[in-house]
């Protein structure tokens, strides 16, 4: 990570840690009213393909023993309303504010991908964790979507992991991969304003 990529992800995160704090103040009371504790959810995830950290996420589902993999169709039932609205307008993605101050991630990178799929794919994650991952990218961005109506057709955690493994990963790693080979200051600006056009609901793409 160059240092200007550096004080852009600390300058953005202080500022954007700001005008959101009270704004998720307000959600937090709200889930605790309706759905209780924990309001956080802590997941492992690799930042090398060696190291791991805890990434930060508001609860958007309801607590379960079984919680292993991506999200898939299989645990649509164990997601309420209210947090449905939380992940796609992606508020719950707002704590992870506090992994980019840390240095875990960066504001624009690969997301971070848990560590039985980086296990599984040594040699394409270790070219794809060259890049400090991030909040948003080129692969969220173009394929996230794409992704998600994989997944929500998906009924059991094996189908989902099947999906995910044979469908997702190598599609989302090329376009990591392709980010790689062209990032600059300039391209993570303009990721970052396409992401907030999406993000706003200003873009239809």
């Amino acid at each position: 990570m160059t240092p200007a990529k550096r004080i852009l992800d600390i300058v953005l995160a202080l500022l954007l840690g700001v005008l959101l704090f009270f704004p998720l103040l307000f959600v937090i009371a709200l889930l605790l009213v309706m759905e209780g504790r924990p309001i956080f959810y802590i997941s492992e995830r690799m930042k090398t393909p060696t190291q791991a950290f805890s990434l930060i996420k508001l609860r958007t589902m309801r607590p379960s023993a079984e919680n292993k993999g991506v999200t898939g169709g299989d645990k649509s039932a164990r997601i309420p309303p209210v947090y449905r609205l939380l992940r796609k307008s992606r508020f719950d993605e707002i704590p992870q504010l506090w992994n980019i101050l840390r240095g875990d991630m960066s504001f624009v990178g690969p997301r971070p991908p848990l560590r039985l799929y980086v296990e599984a794919f040594p040699e394409l994650y270790a070219q794809v964790l060259r890049n400090r991952p991030g909040l948003t990218g080129l692969a969220s961005l173009y394929f996230h979507r794409h992704e998600e109506t994989l997944l929500a057709a998906t009924r059991t955690a094996a189908e989902t992991d099947e999906v995910y493994r044979r469908r997702c990963v190598p599609r989302k790693a090329a376009l990591d991969l392709i980010y790689q080979r062209h990032q600059s200051l300039c391209f993570d600006l303009a990721l970052l304003g396409r992401t907030a056009k999406r993000v706003l609901q200003l873009s239809p793409d």
